[in-house]
């Protein structure tokens, strides 16, 4: 089929272009967010709006939020150091100064809890 010069020059425009990705990458004409409008599937059909999942997939994956979690993370755990340093504290052991795991320090409040009921009950 011979095409006349007004479809040949139809052609070269970009709107009447194959619009799949290794056309328009050929040509330049792929834009960096050019992935970001495709169907997942390939085909030409408009994208679907983005699940609330993949919103805070997204959102989750900038360095500004991951700065901002692990510097809340670092509060968090920081808070719950100094509690656990506070109730050694008030927990007897001997030696006074005797280094306890936080499973240890648990357990001996319960231990330390339930003898200080049992005194008040006697």
């Amino acid at each position: 089929m011979m095409l006349s010069p007004e479809q040949a020059a139809d052609s070269d425009h970009p709107s009447s272009a194959p619009s799949d990705p290794e056309s328009l990458e050929a040509k330049g004409l792929r834009s960096c967010c050019a992935s970001d409008l495709e169907a997942p599937d390939g085909e030409g059909r408009p994208p679907q709006p983005l699940s609330r999942e993949e919103k805070r997939r997204r959102r989750r994956a900038t360095a500004k939020y991951r700065s901002a979690h692990a510097t809340r993370e670092r509060i968090r755990v920081e808070a719950f150091n100094l509690a656990f340093a506070e109730l050694r504290k008030l927990l007897p052991t001997l030696p006074p100064d005797k280094k306890l795991s936080k499973i240890e320090i648990l357990r001996l409040a319960i231990c330390y809890i339930s003898y200080l009921n049992h005194v008040l009950d006697v």
